[in-house]
């Protein structure tokens, strides 16, 4: 299943009729050269409110589904930014540097005309992407547009987007609740059910002819030295439940992603845990978050449009002893023992983050469901320590008046041993200390929090400004204190 939507760029030049409207159109040709077939080239050069309608027609015709109006030229006002209003998706505005002319009759004032856009852009009300420095050559705009495109990736999942949840969250375990009207507020559908409704279709898919077949395929990912074999038919069972289920019930939406209850009496009714089962859909590009995570799972698919790559959902859990520090750590790598943390959950890391991957048991269930006995309902573990490299941690959470907010912090799986269970890894973010008290802390973050494997702050910093959200939060260095920071502590 593709479940992140493929993106076709277009791009529409607009030219003030008191220029040139060859300077608009030749800069724009100059930029889809640069950019690569990829990019569609709208022919109509937009100078009055009439072109505007026929060039938002022309893109949509042809099957763009984000857009760039580029201002070759100062621009008209009003069309351009009607544009605005009659593209639904993604765009971005910039403009062209000078260069490609002479300063009389080539100049093209386009510096001067972002200005004007972005005011008229305010005035109706719309948001756009505008790169940090929204100028350039046909080379700069055309990696401008190309940085685009892993946020209009996430913007237009979002609006075919449909989390299933299963829940409700576990007795006393209220951290990852939101209200989930902020969801809707973004286009995202939400699909509640119970787990009896879950156990029900599990239970119907008991002879399913399939099992088989998905068992040999898990058996091939775990090979032949797997303690936990025993387990894989209830697994294949399971995981051939949730993919019929997201085949029958995605209706209008276009893309999926689940939010699923894991435990305490999931062990008990279905016979183990889901965890690896998880990990093969995220593995996938269909994110599970454990334990009716709803944001969780938003985060996640946000994370695996950005990325393009399969994501994590883990415990920002706990410290790192100061031996295992100063052992493995200390004058290696330049962070302070403060700086760094564990990342853990159970075991929903997809195998192809993991070193050493295997399948294991629930530890922490088994100690109260199986504290006697070889592990049986607690087996289904995907475990293993994660690969080091850099990440980035972040996460979009609505407060309990449904105020979105968001952080973004980029840093590094340690290639330190962990020496525990689960999915689990040595994190170190630079200035973590401070970014764990003022942030996460302060602003009442739940522990999970959503991972891209690669450094994408910048993109999903603008996508959370794309839709709105107003408080993004960061890993401050040290030199800008947090409002909240004590300066004589």
């Amino acid at each position: 299943m593709q479940n992140i939507p493929v993106i076709k760029m277009g791009i529409i030049s607009v030219s003030r009729n008191c220029f040139p409207i060859s300077l608009s159109e030749m800069r724009r040709g100059n930029v889809v050269k640069a950019y690569g077939a990829d990019l569609y080239e709208c022919p109509i050069c937009v100078e009055t409110e009439l072109d505007a309608q026929k060039a938002v027609e022309d893109v949509k015709a042809a099957g763009v589904n984000a857009l760039c109006v580029f201002l070759g030229n100062f621009g008209p006002e009003t069309p351009e930014t009607m544009i605005a209003d009659m593209f639904d998706g993604p765009i971005m505005y910039t403009s062209a540097a000078e260069g490609d002319g002479d300063l009389m009759n080539g100049r093209g004032d386009a510096y001067c005309g972002m200005l004007n856009a972005s005011y008229n852009l305010g005035l109706r009300g719309k948001r756009v992407y505008i790169p940090e420095y929204p100028c350039g050559t046909a080379e700069e705009v055309a990696q401008q547009i190309k940085e685009f495109v892993p946020i209009a990736t996430a913007l237009v999942g979002l609006k075919g987007l449909k989390i299933f949840a299963f829940g409700p969250r576990p007795n006393d375990f209220l951290a990852c609740n939101a209200p989930i009207k902020a969801l809707y507020d973004l286009g995202v559908a939400v699909e509640e059910h119970s787990e009896l409704d879950l156990l029900v279709a599990f239970n119907q898919h008991k002879y399913d002819p399939r099992i088989p077949a998905k068992v040999e395929e898990m058996g091939a990912e775990l090979g032949a030295e797997n303690p936990y074999a025993g387990v894989l038919p209830r697994l294949a069972q399971y995981e051939l439940t949730l993919e019929d289920w997201m085949k029958d019930n995605l209706g209008c939406s276009k893309y999926a992603a689940f939010a699923n209850k894991c435990w305490p009496a999931f062990q008990t009714e279905f016979g183990f845990v889901p965890c690896y089962v998880n990990s093969r859909f995220t593995g996938r590009g269909i994110p599970i978050s454990c334990e009716v995570d709803i944001y969780g799972a938003l985060s996640e698919y946000i994370g695996l449009c950005v990325s393009n790559a399969p994501v994590t959902l883990l415990d920002i859990n706990n410290s790192v002893p100061a031996q295992l520090y100063d052992e493995k750590i200390k004058g290696k790598s330049p962070y302070r023992l403060n700086e760094t943390f564990m990342g853990f959950h159970c075991g929903n890391t997809c195998s192809s983050l993991l070193c050493n991957p295997h399948m294991g048991y629930q530890l922490i269930m088994k100690r109260s469901l199986e504290p006697d006995g070889e592990p049986d309902i607690t087996r289904g573990t995907m475990e293993g320590d994660i690969k080091a490299g850099d990440i980035t941690f972040f996460r979009l959470q609505t407060t309990a008046s449904t105020q979105l907010r968001a952080y973004v912090a980029q840093g590094e799986v340690l290639d330190v041993p962990t020496g525990s269970f689960g999915s689990i890894g040595v994190f170190a973010i630079p200035e973590m200390n401070r970014f764990y008290r003022h942030v996460l802390i302060e602003k009442q973050y739940p522990h999970h929090g959503a991972v891209t494997f690669g450094h994408h702050g910048k993109a999903l910093f603008e996508v959370f400004k794309y839709l709105g959200v107003t408080d993004i939060a960061y890993n401050q260095p040290k030199s800008l204190p947090y409002p909240t920071e004590n300066p004589f502590a």
